[in-house]
């Protein structure tokens, strides 16, 4: 069998969906891409059992097959050639590999497809369609509150909870929340899963940030993403997701409203102060004054900010993780932020003022016991 391809084109596919295979597998077979050649069509797939990332993509070939090449080793030697077509000659019988540019050759042992895991069908799939950035700015806004407490899987990943006129998408590591939502997605009905961090991961540098449409489907154990030529299928996290909305405080009547970029720079100028395990830093509020402070009584660091801000309520001393702060700062758009609060020792909530179109952020963060 043989094939001609373009090695920039090819490795652009390939870095795509290469972050699926773990360094170290269970299964040799699983440290290997599967190619299917069908006319001049070339289809790439990888896999690690839960997650199956794949890519189309155009070559000139006459023949059809199927062989398993090695990934590490065809990545780094395409990485290191220029932009060239490649001939790809394969002994389907030995499975014998040999690539041919401009001025080398190259040869490396593939591996029998008949080996590679075969994939999950989308047999009695529910679908519905959203836009590729809704589907990114989703995982962006969220993923970053994913726990990573193996102990707590139903937590290790996003909750996507559909209904016929929104989806909501919910992550916790029960010291913050996130709950975004987005009303320009409509849902066959009201359902619920929960997708694993990683595949997350690797879907938002897989598909473009734009408002092309992607095809979501989902069954009672997997989850799939189609988008042009790449398409992404994993096991969903077989759990029960926590009731989120009995955390999210009702009565919050104190409001803090600060200029974004001003409070994440003096959050993360203070932060390098703090204690290292806690990143605790003290918001102490009153009237128009925000004062943030930090210290770290093992070795005697100490940092203190002021800065000006609005304020409706009781004058307060609350502390946060300040890592937890920067992060969610980060996933809020605009120029100005509020936090909501109500004691000391209750949950804050902040949102961005300004809303985007078709959308809505919410984010909870717990507070620390103030060192005093």
């Amino acid at each position: 069998m043989k094939f001609i391809v373009s090695s920039s084109t090819l490795l652009k596919q390939l870095q795509q969906i290469s972050g699926v295979i773990n360094s170290n597998t269970v299964l040799p077979i699983l440290e290997d891409f599967l190619f299917m050649i069908d006319k001049n069509e070339l289809t790439v797939i990888a896999t690690d059992l839960e997650t199956v990332m794949k890519v189309k993509l155009e070559v000139e070939a006459k023949e059809t097959g199927r062989i398993c090449i090695p990934a590490k080793i065809l990545m780094d030697s395409l990485k290191n050639l220029p932009d060239q077509p490649l001939t790809f000659n394969i002994d389907l019988n030995s499975f014998a590999v040999e690539i041919t540019s401009d001025n080398g050759k190259y040869k490396v042992m593939g591996e029998n497809p008949e080996n590679f895991p075969k994939e999950p069908a989308a047999e009695d799939a529910t679908n519905f369609t959203m836009t590729a950035s809704a589907l990114v700015t989703a995982i962006n806004k969220t993923l970053f509150a994913v726990s990573n407490d193996d102990l707590r899987p139903q937590m290790t990943g996003v909750f996507f909870e559909l209904h016929p006129d929104n989806i909501t998408f919910v992550a916790t590591d029960a010291h913050r929340l996130v709950k975004y939502i987005r009303t320009d997605v409509k849902c066959p009905q009201a359902d619920s899963f929960i997708v694993p961090k990683k595949p997350l991961n690797l879907l938002k540098s897989a598909i473009p940030d734009n408002d092309s449409e992607i095809k979501v489907s989902y069954s009672s154990n997997h989850f799939f993403v189609s988008h042009d030529n790449a398409q992404m299928i994993c096991r969903l996290i077989d759990a029960r997701f926590p009731d989120y909305k009995v955390v999210i405080p009702k009565e919050n009547p104190y409001r803090l409203t600060l200029v974004k970029n001003d409070f994440q720079n003096g959050l993360k100028r203070v932060s390098v102060f703090a204690n290292k395990s806690t990143n605790q830093v003290a918001l102490n509020i009153s009237g128009a004054e925000l004062q943030l402070s930090a210290q770290d009584v093992d070795f005697s660091f100490e940092g203190n900010e002021r800065m000006s801000c609005q304020y409706s309520g009781e004058d307060m001393q609350i502390a946060f993780n300040a890592k937890f702060l920067i992060e969610m700062l980060h996933a809020a758009e605009g120029d100005e932020i509020t936090i909501d609060l109500s004691a000391p020792t209750k949950a804050g909530i902040l949102r961005p003022v300004e809303k985007g179109e078709s959308e809505d952020l919410l984010m909870l963060v717990m507070p620390l016991l103030l060192n005093n």
